[in-house]
């Protein structure tokens, strides 16, 4: 898939199992918006085919693929009630009004808008705008749901809310779904399996677990939000000590870490050089020679501390 001679996806296979949740993470330009919209129809590759299991849907219209669309910009009929706007895909459809009542119903009760029938969609709050556009999306009963950067519009708090309840509704109704953000926190919440797009193919797919413990290379790391990007000399030594066999990168996982009381031993020396209270944890910087890293901690450090820094079994792992 290319706009022009600017090439956008490239050599890319996917495959989302019934009722998983698969998210898209990466940068602006890294594809996911592009492949979101030619799974949706919206865009025809230039070469591939898009497949529901043994059905080519490559040349079907995108009303007859059977997938429910969600963007960030809810796309919610402004002449329309809530009950309305919810139940535009069952009329297309020709759901008789008494099932077409009950089901809207049933909607606004999942997505946790009990009584919004008749509201006008100009009275809505930010959230409450995109959980119509939800309802209205699942309301058909698409096979695939598709939502690209849902929540990108809202403040941090009530984005966290709604992608918790969002992922909890997905897995009670066994919908399947292809996610787009940008947002690793969103990524981590809402997906079965996350695939980190970069250069217009999948660099990384694999459940949160397994992408955050072995990202496998630098641009993978960096999308997760990995800190700790080490730089080994030609002997694999870093101020941390030697940590693989000759020169390369490598991630050290800050909750592998350990600081204790300076002249503990088993490891380097260092100083903290910052200390950010973060509610839960405390994230202390800690230098290590001409090495910064990043350490989550359950007790506050104060700044200017010696302390020696001790690497825990699976500390380290090497990146491409």
């Amino acid at each position: 898939m290319s706009y022009g001679e600017l090439a956008v996806l490239e050599n890319l296979d996917l495959v989302v199992q019934r009722s998983e949740v698969v998210v898209l993470l990466g940068p602006s330009g890294s594809g996911k918006t592009t492949l979101l919209r030619v799974v949706a129809g919206l865009r025809r590759p230039d070469s591939g085919r898009i497949r529901w299991g043994g059905e080519d849907l490559t040349d079907i219209a995108v009303h007859r693929r059977g997938v429910g669309l969600v963007f960030q910009d809810n796309a919610l009929f402004p002449h329309r009630d809530v009950e309305d706007n919810v139940a535009f895909g069952l009329r297309v459809a020709g759901v008789p009004v008494g099932s077409r009542i009950r089901q809207v119903a049933e909607m606004l009760r999942l997505v946790g808008l009990d009584g919004f029938a008749a509201r006008s969609v100009d009275t809505l709050s930010g959230g409450e705008a995109q959980r119509v556009a939800l309802a209205r999306a699942l309301a058909p009963g698409p096979r695939l749901l598709l939502l690209d950067e849902p929540f990108g519009s809202l403040d941090r708090v009530l984005r966290d809310r709604l992608v918790g309840e969002v992922g909890d509704l997905l897995r009670s109704l066994g919908q399947t779904a292809l996610h787009v953000t940008h947002d690793r926190d969103e990524a981590f919440a809402i997906a079965d399996r996350i695939a980190v797009l970069g250069k217009g193919r999948i660099q990384r797919i694999g459940t949160p677990a397994e992408v955050w413990a072995e990202p496998g290379t630098v641009y993978v790391a960096r999308c997760l939000g990995h800190v700790n990007l080490v730089e080994l000399d030609s002997r694999g030594r870093c101020p941390l000590g030697r940590l693989a066999e000759g020169a390369g990168t490598v991630l050290v996982h800050g909750d592998r870490v350990v600081i204790g009381p300076s002249g503990d031993g088993g490891g380097p020396a260092g100083t903290v050089v910052e200390s950010v209270f973060r509610g839960e944890i405390t994230l202390v910087r800690v230098r290590v020679g001409d090495l910064v890293i990043g350490v989550p901690s359950t007790a506050g450090v104060d700044v200017g501390s010696e302390v020696t820094v001790i690497l825990e079994p699976g500390a380290v792992v090497p990146l491409d």
